[in-house]
């Protein structure tokens, strides 16, 4: 068995933690076992999942600019006490750049960069970023990402022009998704929703996610709308403030913050459309999982194409303002909650299929080492 040490902030109920935890989940871990190497001390919503799968779950301190040094020191430590993990996968974006240059000094031969987002705007970060991701390129020895325009960002386009990349889809399962009167029923009169026109919207309550907008095109669809409902999922730092704008917008009543839940497939089931407003994303695995409930989607246009893979996307310019919004959602007309049975392995969705080759990799990697 081969025992691959995944590296991540934290293991909540974020994207790349539940994409990773997708493929986990389709491993045949008698073949492939994930570990874990996080940089926070809470305990993440999948922690328990994860040790009852067989996982390992290690900790370090945070990679802060201060405490670079510190980390370096660790994680050098870290392998040289664990020769066992002749693959190691980060999630860390830019950051990749500090454990796979100890790695490569160490003699991982197996070392991979995963790229989840496409940062765009500039904030303080912003130098940080691009520091380190113009220093990483020497030290994987291979390359993943989400989608193309994650790809560029961190490699850049000539990486990405060379097939230096390859992409790793955020694939679901397909089965937990499809449309259930039943489960929309129960869902419905659990959270009193009745016959109300139900908005959607899945994230960590973030600045990246564009919340605060979001709520303004509610209350623009409330101006013209009688009976409608919006369910935000996820938590976050910015949870009070959005709570705030929606009291100051007058819709507080008609928004559900559910917090960070475990059942999203149920969730989305009660809902009519979702929505997506964000400033950037990598592939959000939100949108593939709101089509694969044959959800109505809009989506702002700062997010890649190709995440329309139902043909039920429509992306808006984040330069419109709010009733802009809300008009083109009310003038959507709904169509039916039904897909095409084959619309997620088609577009390399499918966990199950996905998952398989990138287990295959990681076996075959690990025989050239």
């Amino acid at each position: 068995m081969e025992r691959v040490l995944n590296l991540i902030t934290s293991l909540d109920r974020g994207g790349a933690e539940t994409m990773i935890m997708n493929y986990y989940r389709h491993m045949d871990r008698s073949k492939v076992q994930f570990d874990f190497l996080v940089n926070r001390e809470q305990i993440g919503a999948y922690e328990p999942e994860i040790h009852s799968l067989g996982g390992r779950i290690y900790r370090m301190g945070p990679m802060y600019p201060g405490q670079f040094g510190k980390y370096k020191r660790d994680f050098r430590h870290f392998l040289r006490t664990h020769p066992e993990y002749r693959v190691i996968h980060s999630h860390l974006e830019e950051r990749s750049y500090f454990p796979l240059r100890i790695a490569k000094e160490e003699g991982v031969r197996v070392r991979i960069s995963h790229a989840h987002n496409a940062y765009r705007g500039f904030n303080a970060k912003t130098l940080f970023r691009d520091y380190f991701r113009h220093r990483l390129p020497p030290y994987p020895t291979h390359k993943f990402a989400c989608s193309e325009e994650a790809a560029i960002w961190l490699y850049g386009k000539d990486v990405l022009q060379r097939n230096e990349v390859s992409m790793i889809h955020n694939a679901i399962d397909g089965e937990l998704y499809a449309f259930s009167p039943t489960t929309r029923d129960d869902m419905r009169d659990q959270l009193g929703l009745g016959d109300a026109l139900v908005l959607g919207n899945i994230g960590r309550l973030v600045e990246q996610k564009n919340q605060t907008f979001l709520i303004d095109v509610f209350a623009a669809i409330g101006q013209h709308h009688s009976n409608v409902k919006l369910l935000i999922l996820g938590d976050g730092p910015l949870e009070q403030h959005l709570k705030a704008h929606a009291t100051a917008r007058g819709v507080a009543d008609d928004i559900i913050f559910t917090g960070s839940v475990p059942n999203v497939p149920d969730y989305l089931q009660a809902m009519d459309a979702f929505l997506l407003p964000s400033l950037f994303e990598g592939l959000p695995v939100s949108l593939i999982e709101a089509q694969a409930a044959g959800l109505a989607s809009f989506a702002s246009d700062n997010i890649t194409r190709s995440s329309n893979i139902s043909g039920n996307v429509q992306f808006l310019p984040l330069q419109r303002d709010a009733d802009f919004w809300a008009q083109t959602i009310l003038n959507h007309t709904p169509t039916s909650r039904h897909i095409p049975q084959d619309m997620l392995r088609r577009h390399h969705y499918d966990i199950g299929s996905e998952a398989a080759k990138l287990q295959d990799f990681y076996l075959e990697a690990v025989k050239h080492d």
